[in-house]
């Protein structure tokens, strides 16, 4: 409000330095015409007379004659056609200032799709379009650089999953080619070369699958297919096929839930994004730490909260549910994911209609989900 107020203002300013302007050519223009025809009658008539002797070589009474029959007769037209003169040459002269502000207008738009840091300047009286033009040069840049930023994320993704891809392949063929050639290993030996083989080959699934989500995922094209579903049981499921991941770390889930709490949910993606919610705060969790994960529920909506014991940076946490943006910069081939679980429970979340966030203070992270309610059948 306070900047469209700013705004109004200053284009009333402009408004009535342009009236005033007008008022004051107006103004102009009637002294002028007031002294033009004073001055066919006073000096101005006498200065003809005396030119005309001059030139003419003929005496006073003959040169008053003539300026009497042709000028003083024709005094009125004569002084309407310099009106007409002093009007276009006025109006011109208006024109021009009236137009320079345009001019201004149209450098200013010519200056948004320029590369440079320069800001658009105008003059006072458009102040307030120096502004505007300036805050849209401003959103165009950080819009092309955000691109950029994430053109480049993507390429770098792209480059370190063929990389890791080649890691697991690589090891997947040297196992398999030991097993070829080595007819006579044995058992111990040989189930020890299929586990590790079949292990990277399963790492090798993983990066392929992640691989492919970057090149083909557009949740706009992915139906919901919804479902009453009790978010407290799905939790605990979730929170089961968790165990083998925090057993690793020592970690425990403690869970806050009401004994039933209904949403209506596509259970395919929506256990998508408490398998990736879970993930990332066991993943990013301390060791030997306990992560705890809360719902609440009110008229409206169903809350969910999931918190671990680890701070993220406030400048990570701005772009954790970037797509392609992971929180490690160390690329692990073990556990370096493609760093789209987090942005695709966004989307996700607000297909649903809900929202989702998250903040740190340093020592622990909460993740924040809020769902419209859905009351159960009776």
């Amino acid at each position: 409000m306070k900047s469209n107020s700013l705004k109004g203002k200053a284009y009333r300013k402009l408004v009535t330095r342009l009236f005033l302007q007008t008022v004051a050519l107006l103004f102009v223009s009637g002294v002028l015409v007031f002294l033009l025809r004073e001055m066919v009658r006073g000096h101005l008539g006498n200065a003809i007379v005396e030119t005309l002797m001059y030139w003419g070589g003929i005496d006073w009474d003959e040169a008053h004659t003539l300026y009497f029959f042709y000028v003083q007769n024709h005094r009125d037209l004569i002084v309407i056609a310099l009106i007409v003169v002093l009007f276009f040459v006025l109006f011109r002269v208006f024109l021009s200032w009236f137009t320079r502000y345009f001019d201004e207008i149209v450098e200013g738009v010519d200056q948004l799709v320029e590369e440079k840091d320069a800001p658009i300047v105008m003059s006072t009286e458009l102040a307030f379009m120096e502004g505007k033009l300036n805050e849209v040069k401003q959103r165009l840049k950080a819009r092309q650089d955000e691109a950029k930023a994430a053109e480049q994320r993507k390429n770098d993704l792209v480059m370190y999953l063929a990389h890791d891809i080649r890691t697991p392949l690589t090891s997947v063929i040297g196992y398999l080619s030991l097993l070829d050639e080595g007819r006579d290993f044995p058992p111990e030996q040989r189930e020890k070369y299929i586990h590790i083989a079949l292990e990277k080959a399963c790492r090798l699934e993983t990066l392929v699958n992640e691989f492919f989500e970057i090149t083909r995922y557009r949740f706009q094209s992915v139906p919901l297919r919804r479902e009453k579903i009790d978010l407290c049981y799905m939790l605990v499921q979730m929170a089961e096929e968790m165990y083998p991941l925090r057993k690793e770390k020592g970690q425990e889930i403690a869970m806050d839930l009401p004994e039933t709490v209904w949403i209506s949910a596509d259970p395919d993606q929506f256990a998508r994004v408490l398998n990736n919610l879970l993930k990332n705060a066991v993943a990013y969790g301390r060791a030997d730490s306990t992560v705890s994960v809360t719902v609440t529920e009110s008229d409206e909506e169903v809350g969910l909260v999931i918190e671990n014991e680890g701070g993220i940076p406030s400048e990570r946490l701005s772009r954790i549910f970037e797509k392609f943006y992971r929180l490690d910069d160390a690329r692990s081939s073990a556990t370096g994911g493609a760093g789209l679980g987090l942005a695709i429970a966004k989307d996700i979340v607000e297909l649903h209609g809900g929202a989702i966030s998250a903040e740190s203070d340093g020592e622990t992270t909460r993740f924040k989900v809020s769902l419209p309610k859905t009351e159960p059948d009776s």
